[in-house]
């Protein structure tokens, strides 16, 4: 195999993590964002199923969780799924994964912020969505911002992870023509790509910070 055929391979594995990637944090920031709401919530019943739910995420590996996902319809609800479910699985499974982490650091975010805010905000006649959308929420990206970084440069890393169904991305693709090839080349370019990877997110990540600079 030439150098370009390899690229070119590896390339279509690449596009794969991007995607991976991209869908995890579209849906598990969001996401994390209502469990944290869950997890603070008044109601007994709520905040102890979120504390559970978040409790297992972390509690345990996300590549088990990849299998749970993947192989449960099949096994415990007896549902033949079809071949496109792997790649569904691996997003279910990282979203759901992500979104516990995420819930977190929002709560420990939002929790940060003196109840004083909320106060001044209330005699000024601000609704409580308007108190958190306008005077809570950018308080809480910049202080989050930093946890938020480590877990999504994880998430570059961990797209890697879903070998563990056989999705074809970055990683699986290189390691089947490292194995093809008897050549460790292959791998090395992926580590590369996702050195690169992380090197972007960090930068963007340092900028994002930057915007938010002005929230003390």
């Amino acid at each position: 195999m030439d150098i370009i055929t390899m690229l070119l391979k590896l390339g279509s594995g690449m596009l794969v993590s991007i995607l991976i990637f991209v869908l995890t944090l579209l849906f598990s920031l969001p996401l994390g964002l209502v469990i944290s709401f869950g997890r603070m919530s008044k109601n007994g019943f709520l905040r102890t199923i979120t504390k559970v739910y978040i409790s297992i995420m972390r509690g345990t590996p996300l590549m088990l969780q990849l299998l749970v996902v993947y192989f449960a319809p099949s096994i415990v609800f007896k549902v033949k799924v079809a071949a496109g479910y792997r790649f569904v699985a691996v997003i279910i499974a990282f979203v759901i994964n992500y979104a516990a982490y995420f819930a977190e650091i929002y709560r420990s975010g939002i929790e940060s912020i003196p109840r004083g805010q909320y106060e001044a905000a209330k005699v000024l006649g601000y609704s409580q969505a308007q108190t958190f959308l306008k005077i809570i929420l950018p308080q809480v990206i910049k202080i989050i911002l930093p946890s938020i970084t480590n877990e999504i440069i994880t998430l570059v890393k961990d797209t890697s992870l879903a070998f563990a169904i056989a999705q074809a991305e970055m990683f699986t693709v290189a390691k089947q023509i490292s194995a093809a090839q008897a050549s460790i080349m292959p791998l090395m370019v992926a580590g590369v790509f996702y050195y690169i990877f992380n090197l972007i997110v960090a930068t963007t990540m340092e900028k994002v910070e930057k915007m938010f600079s002005y929230y003390r």
